[in-house]
């Protein structure tokens, strides 16, 4: 992998970069394995980001060209009564990593986080994908052991709703 030649920007997204985010999301998807997953669309995504305003994204450049994004939005903890932010996604194209792109990313969501005065930056990575899980032990975070990611899709939310 080679080094990055420029210093990364990272700088919010705007509407016009929603194909660009759905196109990184889908490269993400891919390295995960994932992508028969992705059934969402560029426009679906730009309505969620920009008109219902449900998460935030940033994008990451390096020479003035995409090199990885960021997604996130806000989550609320009961024990600490404040809000937190959850990272959804922190994709950086393979060429680009091991070149400090990633931690700066972190770094500024986490002053995005202590200039919004939320008390966490949580987020969660694959079990097989050690490369990821080793970076961010080097950054502090640990891993929570004792909790189980759960998860009702609309299928199941529409059961449940149902009394089914």
């Amino acid at each position: 992998m080679s080094e990055p030649t420029a210093t990364p920007t990272i700088r919010a997204a705007t509407e016009d970069d929603a194909q660009l985010i759905f196109d990184l999301i889908c490269e993400l998807a891919t390295y995960e394995k994932l992508r028969d997953e992705v059934v969402g669309t560029a426009e679906v995504l730009r309505e969620s980001l920009f008109e219902r305003g449900d998460a935030e994204a940033l994008i990451v450049e390096s020479a003035g060209e995409p090199v990885g994004y960021a997604l996130f939005y806000t989550t609320f903890s009961t024990f600490e009564c404040r809000a937190g932010i959850w990272l959804e996604d922190l994709y950086v194209r393979p060429e680009h990593r091991r070149g400090g792109v990633g931690r700066k990313v972190l770094e500024h969501l986490a002053a995005i986080a202590l200039e919004r005065g939320r008390v966490r930056l949580e987020w969660c990575a694959l079990e097989w994908n050690e490369p990821a899980l080793n970076f961010y032990a080097k950054l502090g975070a640990h891993r929570l052991d004792d909790w189980r990611m759960l998860r009702l899709e609309v299928d199941g939310m529409r059961a449940l709703a149902a009394g089914e």
